[in-house]
């Protein structure tokens, strides 16, 4: 795993965002208060939101540079965000399958060890509508698996989710990465969310990364 970012530059409503980092961990929180980029972060990683950049590259792959972009489906990123954007026309199943290669070759991410793992085979006839939160974020985290994605980035996946069923997910996304040998971008401002999920923190603050390091070391000052 091998994230680069160089010299990138976003103008938000209330300041620059502006990253140069390198990310070698696979599990990485970004962390801050609301409003510091950490969503806009994300958005540029996952193509979703254009940014100035000399670089940013993924495992040896370019998404972008100072004169090209790779469009989002072409950078094999997975990501959660915030609100669960499921398609309500769907059902469970064919919000699932929306994302997944035509000719899956990955046993890894294959539709019934997905739906193994995430524990959603009861619910995969239902219409979105008439999910509990806690369906909808695991049927949302499972559209993103099963794009067969090299990175995959979770923005506050488990906010809004009482504490019981954010433990079960919790427990999820902890062993998520070695079960998928997938790294992951985890975005938060929960200073425990972080320490249980993330090797490392990066510390975001008005666009700008003010701390980061080892998540306990670092957050514990936090």
């Amino acid at each position: 795993m091998k994230l680069e970012v160089r010299n990138l530059s976003l103008a938000l409503s209330e300041f620059i965002l502006e990253i140069d980092l390198q990310v070698t961990s696979t599990r990485t929180a970004i962390f801050g208060p609301s409003g510091a980029g950490k969503t806009s972060f994300l958005e540029t990683i996952a193509g979703l939101r254009p940014a100035r950049c000399d670089l940013l590259r993924f495992d040896g792959v370019t998404f972008a540079d100072r004169t090209s972009s790779l469009l989002v489906r072409q950078r094999r990123v997975g990501y959660v965000p915030q609100d669960d954007s499921l398609f309500p026309n769907f059902d469970v199943r064919g919000n699932l399958l929306y994302g997944q290669p035509a000719h899956s070759a990955s046993s890894a991410f294959s539709f019934d060890h997905v739906i193994g793992f995430l524990r959603i085979s009861s619910i995969l006839n239902r219409n979105v509508r008439d999910l509990s939160r806690g369906e909808r974020q695991r049927v949302t985290i499972g559209r993103a698996l099963l794009s067969e994605p090299r990175l995959l980035l979770l923005d506050e996946p488990l906010t809004g989710l009482d504490d019981q069923l954010r433990k079960v997910i919790l427990e999820q996304l902890r062993i998520l990465p070695d079960e998928f040998n997938l790294p992951i971008l985890y975005v938060t401002h929960d200073r425990d969310e972080a320490i249980a999920l993330c090797h490392e923190a990066i510390v975001l603050e008005r666009g700008r990364i003010i701390a980061r390091g080892d998540s306990a070391e670092v957050l514990a000052r936090r």
